[in-house]
């Protein structure tokens, strides 16, 4: 159960939920990547010298076990690398209820956002072209005499936008 559904009171309706595009995790894939593909060839290294002295670099020799540890702790980083990036994602919540717009972000520290419909001034949407072809860009929400709220790489922000704006209507 996330934030948003903590946080309906009685008679508040869930009517749309967002959150990061999967492409915030193309970062943590590649940092991931290039911590497993090392970590997984020492370790074959190692499995394939262990009953060697070991691999020769230079003029001195490391042991199947130094190569194995190093390998381990290469692919425990990789793992922690992308489980990192996909909680963070998670760690965004966007939706819209039938009274109200609630954001939230951050794992350690926490940003929210919740705003009541009848108090949205405008709820902006900035896209690339790259961000309209795979579906994601920033939504911008701003309340009566505040400030604007970026929220970026949200997955269909249009879809987000589209919903606030109908219960507005409807209001």
């Amino acid at each position: 159960m996330g934030y948003v559904d903590r946080n309906l009171v009685p008679g508040e309706t869930l009517l749309y939920r967002t959150r990061h595009h999967w492409l915030v995790l193309l970062g943590p894939l590649i940092a991931g990547s290039s911590l497993l593909v090392p970590g997984l060839a020492l370790l074959a290294e190692a499995i394939s010298k262990r009953d060697t002295a070991g691999l020769v670099v230079g003029s001195s020799t490391i042991s199947p076990k130094v190569m194995a540890i190093a390998g381990a702790v290469l692919v425990v980083a990789a793992i922690i690398t992308f489980t990192y990036g996909v909680a963070k994602r998670n760690a965004t919540e966007m939706a819209v209820t039938n009274r109200r717009v609630l954001i939230k972000s951050g794992m350690g520290s926490r940003r929210t956002l919740d705003l009541m419909l009848s108090r949205v001034e405008s709820i902006g949407v900035e896209e690339s072209a790259v961000g309209r072809m795979l579906g994601y860009g920033s939504v911008i929400v701003r309340g009566t005499g505040g400030t604007p709220e970026p929220f970026l790489m949200i997955a269909h922000p249009q879809e987000f936008r589209r919903a606030v704006q109908e219960q507005i209507a409807t209001s």
